[in-house]
């Protein structure tokens, strides 16, 4: 099975031999087995986590490019009178969130959803990839980080 030991960014489409999707969750990962959207199984083991965006290619042992395609996952669209109050419900409870012009993208979460209409969101389900904010630190995410 070949491995991925390292990231590549910004390759141009030329360079990319295979691709996988990967939806939020699975775009988070230091080692994990995965399989290429041909079937070609590889390893991805990586120094430390990294937080894989659509730019980013895993360089196998051999030579070949498997590029990361965002995965469409289950959402909810957001939309609000005072969408800075909703935003701040959803950051207070630690839940990535995308900010587009007048709305906002969080993962299905049935709990959220409740809360949010409440408030008198409303709330829309979709099907999308998902690229929430990446922080106050650059990470998008919650685990595993440190203050320097």
């Amino acid at each position: 099975m070949n491995i991925a030991h390292e990231i590549a960014k910004n390759l141009k489409a030329d360079c990319i031999d295979d691709f996988v999707d990967l939806d939020y969750e699975g775009r988070f990962l230091r080692r994990k087995k995965l399989s290429s959207n041909t079937g070609e199984e590889f390893l991805v083991e990586l120094p430390e986590t990294h937080s894989l965006s659509e730019n980013d290619s895993f360089l196998l042992d051999d030579g070949r490019v498997i590029g990361i395609k965002l995965k469409p996952e289950p959402l909810l669209k957001i939309t609000h009178s005072n969408l800075a109050q909703i935003a701040w419900h959803i950051g207070n409870r630690h839940t990535p969130c995308q900010v587009g012009k007048n709305f906002l993208l969080i993962k299905e979460d049935h709990v959220l959803e409740i809360m949010l209409e409440k408030l008198g969101a409303q709330i829309e389900k979709l099907i999308a990839k998902f690229t929430p904010e990446g922080g106050a630190y650059g990470h998008g995410r919650t685990h595993n980080h440190h203050h320097d």
